[in-house]
């Protein structure tokens, strides 16, 4: 796993010994900083799940300003720390140690979100249930999710979100923008 480009292009980052975090694939990866390669510059992230924190990164290595990185393992955000100490981007970034979904009834102003939970389970859907209710999401944002092709994804609460769904084998993104 490494970061693909940017200012830490090239980048080595630290995989977990166990499987308990799933990293996502450099094609997906690649594929999905394609779809926000332009709002990325100066934008305040959210990597909500973060496991290894390798999205946020990559976002930071991009040009995004700031990034949050939320996670409950401790394990997971050692990694991340490790990570982002790695590619020299701690400044502009802050781990929360909480329940993802629980941070979202504090969290406010994020001009992406980057969502890639446990595929099994329920908690992709409890996330977009909640950001749709919290407004989260800045004008103009975009909340990109990861998920299994086969996972069916709620609509988001009210009228305020277009979605769009991009499929790479086994893997689907799930795009969600402000109308």
């Amino acid at each position: 796993m490494r970061v693909i480009t940017g200012t830490a292009r090239g980048r080595k980052l630290k995989t977990p010994e166990n499987y308990d975090i799933r990293p996502t694939t450099d094609k997906v990866k690649e594929a999905m900083f394609n779809i926000i390669q332009f709002q990325i510059e100066g934008a305040r992230v959210l990597d909500l799940f973060a496991g290894t924190g390798q999205l946020g990164i990559e976002a930071l290595s991009r040009g995004a300003e700031e990034c949050v990185f939320v996670d409950r393992s401790p394990e997971a955000l050692k990694i991340v720390g490790e990570n982002l100490r790695t590619t020299r981007l701690e400044a502009r970034a802050k781990t929360v140690r909480m329940d993802s979904v629980a941070y979202l009834d504090r969290a406010r102003g994020f001009d992406i979100i980057l969502m890639d939970p446990p595929y099994a389970g329920d908690l992709l859907e409890k996330a977009l249930n909640l950001i749709g209710r919290f407004d989260i999401l800045n004008k103009n944002g975009i909340m990109i999710c990861e998920s299994d092709r086969t996972l069916p994804l709620p609509a988001m609460p009210g009228d305020k979100f277009a979605r769009r769904e991009y499929l790479y084998g086994r893997i689907k993104l799930t795009t969600f923008t402000r109308i």
